[in-house]
């Protein structure tokens, strides 16, 4: 435990200092083209808008592609959806790249799809360090496999509030082995509303949710400090209960954040399925590390000089950045 309390302080402090402001907001662009006349494409862009801001990237399509239209946007509240009706000559897209202009000075990804009048469908990824695609004929379903398994890990790994609320449960729960039912109860909990709301059985408001996420974390922190003054609080009692009913809550969250990138028409179980894993990679990879560099700093003593410090930093540290996130979110109603 002292190890732990170590390194969750030296992991909030990096937290806060790398998104104070902007817990759960590294959102990706989204790209979807579909043929609808051999050689004819409608195109959709969808650029996501933080703190006001619109995601500075520009869409880019080879040179001898024409709009046959004038091109329209829609203002989201989280976005900007322009439409484009465009003709790419009688060879189509095939071979063509597509350039994100800009791209390449953000932290965040393009997912793009594409499909075909023949049933042909492609899913791919751009990101910063190539910030652009080439067409090609097809992808199939490991494209779509491939694309929104990386999205989930990412989603979780740039979910700051999320990763917040696993390091508190990982201060909270005594044992590696409660802490492993624990986080299960936590993920079967928020699969089960991914589901629900991705596939539109459930519809729940997106402001309420996240600042009920950022709530969520502030519980926690109080039940850390009623912790550290030796008094047994409901999340140290029932640890699984507590994770599977906060589970709940931000599996809203992550089905937002997919809802926004959209689900390829033909491939939602595949394209569900595939963020899932990705989520629960990542979280595994997150608390694998947190654990291990316990541990390695526990053998050094490093946590024997530090402990009594972060014992008292880590929750108040938690609940802070938690009350910020929730105003903020709360003001966004």
């Amino acid at each position: 435990m002292r190890a732990r309390r170590v390194f969750v302080t030296v992991l909030l402090v990096s937290l806060g200092v790398a998104r104070a402001t902007g817990a759960h907001e590294v959102r990706p662009a989204y790209l979807e083209i579909q043929e609808t006349e051999p050689g004819r494409f409608h195109v959709l862009w969808r650029t996501p808008v933080l703190a006001g801001m619109r995601l500075p990237v520009v869409l880019k399509l080879p040179d001898d592609v024409k709009n046959l239209e004038v091109p329209t946007v829609q203002e989201l509240t989280d976005s900007l959806v322009e439409r484009r009706l465009v003709d790419a000559g009688p060879k189509g897209l095939a071979g063509k790249r597509i350039e994100f202009v800009g791209l390449a000075l953000t932290i965040t990804d393009v997912l793009v799809r594409v499909e075909m009048r023949d049933g042909r469908k492609w899913t791919s990824i751009a990101r910063p360090s190539q910030p652009w695609v080439e067409i090609r004929a097809a992808g199939g379903l490991l494209g779509v496999l491939r694309a929104y398994l990386v999205h989930g890990m990412e989603h979780i790994l740039f979910g700051y509030d999320h990763l917040l609320f696993v390091l508190a449960l990982i201060l909270i729960v005594p044992s590696a082995r409660v802490l492993f039912f624990t986080i299960t109860a936590f993920t079967v909990a928020h699969s089960l509303t991914l589901a629900l709301a991705t596939l539109g059985v459930v519809h729940v408001p997106g402001p309420p949710v996240e600042a009920s996420i950022a709530l969520s974390i502030l519980l926690l922190a109080t039940e850390l400090v009623h912790t550290r003054r030796g008094e047994v609080g409901l999340t140290a009692r029932w640890p699984w209960l507590v994770a599977f009913s906060f589970g709940l809550l931000h599996g809203f969250g992550f089905a937002s954040a997919l809802l926004d990138v959209g689900l390829p028409q033909g491939d939602i179980p595949l394209a569900l399925f595939a963020f899932n894993v990705g989520v629960e990679c990542g979280q595994l990879a997150f608390v694998a590390v947190v654990l291990s560099l316990a541990a390695l700093a526990w053998r050094n003593r490093l946590a024997v000089r530090v402990e009594r410090y972060a014992s008292q930093v880590a929750p108040y540290a938690i609940g802070t950045l938690a009350a910020f996130w929730f105003f903020e979110r709360l003001a966004r109603f």
